[in-house]
């Protein structure tokens, strides 16, 4: 066991909890305890939009993607950088002005039906778990790397870190952490481009050339196709990066923590530079990994390539690059299961217990108890379902996340914002119909049966693609045209109030 590691993951421990135990004394509302109060500033908010989105998914699983697969690893960054222009264009403004805590919120400013609101907080739920088992798998498996210890025991660690922050200090301290995380990531990926860089002399072209021999697939590690050999399988898979971001509740909630939607803007505006650099740097990560690396000691650290970006922090910066680099992933990891776990617990405790169940009969106490209550309900569920997903790339499960939030949640936020004749009937079925066809397909994927035993069960696949997008995001906006056309509801007044709201932020 390294003491340099162990010195580092003390530290980051340490000024994350000092950071909770601060906020913790600031949260004394639900407000507070959902969105900060909604006192962010751009920079703060885009700090933490980036600390949020740069996941165990980015960070661990595209670094050992584009280390193992080359080109096909790529296809994360591309996805995941994109999405943030759909986000900026056609959500960020809209979402903030409609909305106050939750999805929910927004979805039901026009809608005011107990059941679009129990059925986005069940979609919001859904995907936010999705989420968490790929944290919570890299997690384990870094720990489990780094200490030697079982990886049950991993990611039980991770999971009682990850509650402490949401239950004493919602989202101003989750914030903060993601905004430390943030910072100290793009410092670690920085210094390792410099130094992956510095063996190829600073010669990008001469880098690209030598990686053309640098790992057993030769020249076809530089071309498509080495991982994803079916072409409607690959245009499947960025159809749910590019477009699930725009539907991930705990990437929406930050829209949340500012006082408008300039600020909003602005900060979606700050997040995608820092993620635009980040994804860039992601090539040096995977090209350094293959050619300082290897293939084979990244497949006998983790199967799915996972432990990549520290294995390559030790090659070429010794154990203090190493220690800094895996305190920084465990951080990473830290900072993002604390906003899933919060994005859960709110759309229990805010939308299905305050609002449905209890009809907004609620007072403040008792929805932050609810709220605490859920935080633990959610991180239990969230523990038990990574322990069966160790041999799964995090970068994958992230990608079923963003295929169900693509398929359930973004065609009736598009639909509410943009479509006057959208109606209750048309979101319940549309969000209903996204929700339950990804999960089923997913179900019968080949990432879940497989006769091989790579998978989670033994079986034979029933549908042929990895990730169901293809189908379910527009089975998503089917569903809503058919449902709002079949009813006969419709209030244009309404949409023309949400309309007003959208774009001005009037509020009465």
């Amino acid at each position: 066991m390294n003491g340099t590691v162990i010195t580092f993951f003390l530290l980051i421990v340490a000024l994350t909890l000092y950071i909770t135990y601060w906020a913790a004394k600031k949260t004394t509302s639900t407000g507070e305890f959902y969105t900060a109060g909604g006192g962010l500033t751009g920079w703060q908010n885009g700090l933490a939009i980036a600390g949020d989105y740069l996941s165990a998914a980015s960070f661990l699983g595209i670094a050992g993607a584009i280390a193992l697969f080359g080109f096909d690893g790529f296809f994360y960054s591309i996805g995941f950088l994109i999405a943030y222009l759909v986000v900026m264009f056609l959500v960020a403004e809209p979402l903030r002005n409609l909305g106050r805590y939750t999805l929910a919120d927004m979805i039901n400013s026009r809608f005011d039906a107990r059941k679009v609101r129990g059925t986005a907080a069940l979609s919001t739920i859904v995907i936010s778990i999705f989420y968490m088992i790929a944290q919570l798998v890299g997690s384990g498996a870094l720990i489990q790397l780094l200490f030697g210890i079982n990886y049950v025991y991993a990611v039980l660690i991770v999971g009682v870190m990850m509650t402490i922050y949401v239950l004493f200090g919602g989202m101003t301290a989750t914030s903060w952490v993601q905004i430390v995380k943030a910072v100290l990531l793009m410092i670690g990926m920085v210094i390792i481009a410099f130094l992956v860089l510095l063996k190829y002399n600073f010669n990008i072209a001469f880098m690209f050339t030598e990686m053309k021999s640098a790992t057993s697939h030769g020249v076809a590690y530089l071309q498509p196709g080495l991982k994803y050999t079916n072409p409607l399988g690959t245009i499947s898979l960025m159809i749910a990066l590019v477009f699930g971001t725009a539907g991930l509740p705990h990437i929406l909630m930050r829209f949340f923590t500012v006082k408008d939607a300039k600020t909003a803007r602005s900060s979606v505006v700050t997040a995608t530079w820092i993620i635009g650099v980040f994804y860039i740097l992601t090539i040096f990560l995977g090209f350094g990994a293959a050619a300082f690396v290897g293939e084979q000691t990244i497949i006998a650290a983790n199967p799915a390539g996972n432990m990549a970006a520290p294995l390559l922090a030790e090659a070429l910066g010794g154990d203090i690059l190493f220690a800094f680099v895996s305190a920084v992933s465990f951080a990473t990891i830290l900072a993002v299961v604390a906003g899933l776990v919060l994005a859960g617990a709110s759309a229990f405790a805010h939308d299905i217990y305050g609002q449905v169940i209890k009809k907004g009969q609620i007072s403040d106490r008792q929805q932050m108890l609810a709220a605490r209550y859920a935080s633990i309900g959610v991180a239990i569920f969230s523990i038990i379902l990574a322990l069966f997903a160790q041999k799964m790339n995090v970068a994958f499960l992230v990608s079923l996340a963003f295929c169900t939030a693509a398929s359930a949640n973004l065609p009736v936020i598009l639909y509410t914002i943009y479509w006057k004749r959208f109606n209750t009937s048309g979101a319940v079925t549309g969000m209903l119909t996204g929700l339950i066809t990804s999960l089923v397909l997913v179900a019968v994927s080949p990432n879940v049966l497989a006769p091989d035993g790579s998978a989670i069960f033994i079986g034979h696949a029933l549908f042929p693609l990895e990730n169901p997008a293809i189908i379910s995001v527009p089975l998503g906006f089917l569903g809503g045209l058919i449902g709002t056309i079949l009813s006969k509801e419709y209030n244009e007044q309404k949409f023309a109030e949400v309309k007003v709201k959208a774009t001005t932020g009037y509020r009465e």
